[in-house]
């Protein structure tokens, strides 16, 4: 095969002039024709230039950009490149040589930048979560600086991180605490738990949740909210408990209601003395335990009307009794009426009423207290004049020191009787001032069997000069007749003896003893009995002239 020699532009110059021959081209074209071919020959040159120049200029500037990006990114990494040179070879040799630093930065630039996204994202999400403002995917890929990719730049990012990190866990643990606390107040009140959670977050009622709980400030602010609600809740059921628990007590004391029926409430009347921390039993301030007892309350309530009118004539015939043993008047009678048009009219609380007379039984005890002293001195007075009634008839007794059974007795009784009657102006005179030291103090009148004590010592005293008067003058009269007599007998002889007539007995020579019906404690005899006393035997008048024994023996057997 032959060789086809390589075709330049001298052969190709050559085959031209042989067309131009052939032709019969002038030389005036040929050389117009060379010289437009030698100007295309040039352009293209001038190109063919231009364009190494310009891929030259390109290569510098590939050359500038990396190094300019290479000290950017080694500025950012923190990382310095004093050391670095372009070296000695050609362009292109530089440009290879400053790739593969600078491919080796762009390499340590993303692995920053992708651990930037990661502590940023962590923090943003945090963040996210403590603002409440969605949940840890709900986040958007953080701006991040590329010019600052230090360390001392990641290490503050850590540490914001790490802050935000305890921050969750602070908040994550203030959250179980609240629901922890809820949950308690809801088992002691038999509240919905987890209904009263989940309206303040879905997250919450779910016991898997765990870190994913939402820890918002809205979301801690919603779960004090409800404790305090709670707390508020149970302190008003509690004080409501008690309150009814209080009721329920008084109804049946009121009533004196049987253990058994008392038992079935324990559960709520050891809450009355309990405080609002203590109390924590399962269900024990429930709204249907608070509806039981008001219902028995209210039953309660109906049954204590019937009952109360009983209770209140019940005081009243305590009253009466305290007044009649300490020796108070009191119409029992007509206070009864009172209390019964009181009752059949209605218009009168009868639990006031009730207290009404608990005040005036504990007001008649005290007042029955303060006369006690006056009483027991009152007793003492009666026991003494007694005593001195007693004396009197027994000294009226002319045959008083015979001797027979019991005599010695009355003697012993007698001398204690004149000690004791010696003592009686001493023992009224202390009695009338203790009595008036009493109504100075209190300013009513010390009253005794519906009369005033100090009228009834009056009365006494009054009656014991005029009982003394006629003691003096039956002792004047008796010397009288017996010196009558004495001179009777001077002038007649001696004195017969007299005969007692068939069928008379004399009631005095008997043993004197005690009175039949001697009053009880704090008893007192009627003035018309002293009055009866006072009187004693007939006195004789002054002009009765004794006559003798005899002749009134013989009228009588007459």
């Amino acid at each position: 095969m032959e060789t086809v020699p390589p075709t330049t532009c001298g052969s190709l110059l050559r085959e031209l002039q042989i067309i131009w021959d052939e032709i019969g081209e002038n030389d005036s074209e040929r050389d117009k024709m060379l010289l437009q071919l030698e100007q295309e020959c040039l352009d293209i040159y001038r190109r063919k230039v231009e364009r190494t120049r310009k891929y030259k200029a390109d290569l510098l500037q590939q050359l500038a950009e990396a190094e300019t990006e290479i000290a950017g990114i080694a500025s950012a990494l923190g990382e310095g490149f004093s050391s670095f040179s372009r070296g000695r070879g050609t362009l292109k040799e530089q440009v290879g040589a400053i790739k593969l630093i600078l491919e080796e930065l762009r390499s340590k630039k993303r692995e920053k930048l992708k651990e930037f996204s990661e502590v940023q994202s962590q923090i943003v999400s945090l963040c996210s979560e403590i603002a409440g403002n969605g949940q840890s995917k709900s986040y958007v890929d953080p701006e991040i600086n590329e010019r600052d990719l230090t360390a001392k730049k990641l290490g503050e990012l850590k540490l914001h991180l790490q802050e935000l990190q305890t921050e969750k866990h602070l908040r994550l643990q203030r959250v179980n605490s609240n629901i922890s606390l809820i949950h308690e107040l809801s088992v002691v009140m038999s509240v919905d738990f987890l209904k009263t959670v989940n309206e303040v977050h879905p997250s919450l009622g779910d016991p898997k949740s765990g870190p994913s709980r939402c820890i918002s400030n809205d979301t801690l602010a919603k779960l004090t909210g409800v404790i305090h609600s709670l707390k508020q809740s149970k302190q008003e059921r509690l004080q409501k408990l008690k309150d009814l628990g209080k009721k329920l007590t008084d109804l049946w004391n009121l009533m004196d209601a049987p253990a058994d029926e008392r038992k079935r409430f324990d559960h709520v009347t050891r809450l009355m003395s309990s405080s609002v921390d203590e109390v924590s039993g399962k269900g024990c301030l429930a709204l249907d335990i608070i509806e039981q007892v008001e219902v028995e309350v209210e039953r309660l309530n109906i049954l204590k009307t019937s009952k109360m009118r009983e209770l209140i004539f019940k005081r009243q015939a305590e009253l009466e009794e305290i007044y009649r043993g300490v020796h108070m008047d009191i119409d029992g009678d007509a206070a009864r009426k009172t209390l019964t048009s009181l009752i059949d009219s209605g218009t009168v609380n009868l639990s006031d009423l009730l207290s009404s007379m608990d005040d005036q039984v504990t007001e008649a005890k005290e007042q029955a207290l303060s006369r006690k002293d006056i009483l027991d001195k009152v007793e003492k007075w009666q026991f003494a004049l007694q005593e001195e009634k007693w004396l009197d008839d027994y000294e009226r007794d002319d045959k008083r020191y015979n001797a027979g059974r019991g005599a010695h007795k009355n003697l012993k009784r007698a001398e204690k009787g004149r000690v004791l009657v010696t003592k009686l102006p001493s023992m009224v005179e202390n009695l009338a001032a203790k009595v008036k030291a009493w109504e100075s103090e209190r300013g009513i009148t010390f009253s005794y069997e519906k009369l005033p004590l100090l009228y009834t010592l009056e009365e006494d005293a009054k009656l014991r000069l005029e009982r003394e008067e006629d003691k003096r003058k039956s002792r004047e009269q008796k010397r009288l007749q017996e010196q009558l007599a004495s001179e009777q007998e001077a002038l007649y002889g001696s004195k017969p003896i007299a005969k007692k007539p068939l069928g008379q007995s004399n009631t005095l020579l008997g043993t004197p003893g005690r009175r039949n019906g001697t009053p009880g404690r704090y008893g007192f005899s009627g003035s018309k009995d002293r009055r009866e006393s006072v009187r004693g035997p007939n006195i004789i008048p002054v002009n009765y002239v004794a006559l003798p024994k005899d002749d009134s023996a013989s009228k009588g057997a007459a």
